[in-house]
């Protein structure tokens, strides 16, 4: 990344703050990604519960040196990029690091994201693109408007494959109740 456009994302990350100091009781946080910041009100009831659920199904799945966690933010300042996603999964020792600073992609084992009804595109177009970009392995993209789950990975050049793969799978009645 050239100085130019980390300076250039510096500014962006300092005026998001300066938006947040301001924001209603509803506001959640921020993402930014490319030139663009996008300000984020809290989840509804069923998008929160939706989350919950897969993060307690991971539990029962995952290695013991893996936390999945609801929240948290990842960013890879030189890319230029901020997410906040729905769920991720990192070692314990990173998510038991004593810092307010954000993940960093490379710690990050899976991220998931649960389609909101009102930024869908966001969800399909801009962060299918942005977590292979910072080098996370693994994204789940749960579409409750479509009763979906996809499994996204993008193994890399080298790594098995030359894109992303996607494994779509129907969300049963038990994966949300």
């Amino acid at each position: 990344m050239e100085e130019r456009s980390a300076v250039e994302y510096g500014r962006l990350r300092e005026i998001a703050e300066r938006l947040a100091e301001h924001a209603p009781d509803s506001f959640r946080g921020y993402e930014i990604s490319g030139d663009e910041i996008v300000m984020m009100m809290s989840s509804s009831r069923p998008h929160e519960f939706i989350a919950l659920r897969i993060r307690q199904q991971l539990d029962q799945q995952i290695p013991s040196f893996l936390v999945a966690h609801t929240g948290g933010e990842v960013e890879d300042a030189s890319l230029g990029k901020l997410r906040r996603p729905d769920l991720i999964v990192v070692p314990d020792a990173v998510f038991a690091e004593n810092t307010m600073a954000p993940f960093h992609p490379h710690d990050v084992a899976l991220v998931a994201e649960i389609v909101s009804p009102s930024n869908h595109s966001t969800d399909y177009v801009e962060k299918m693109h942005d977590y292979p970009a910072m080098g996370i392995p693994l994204y789940l993209l749960v579409d409750p408007r479509k009763g979906t789950i996809a499994a996204l990975s993008d193994p890399g050049p080298g790594l098995g494959g030359e894109g992303p793969v996607t494994a779509p799978a129907v969300i049963t009645p038990s994966a949300t109740r």
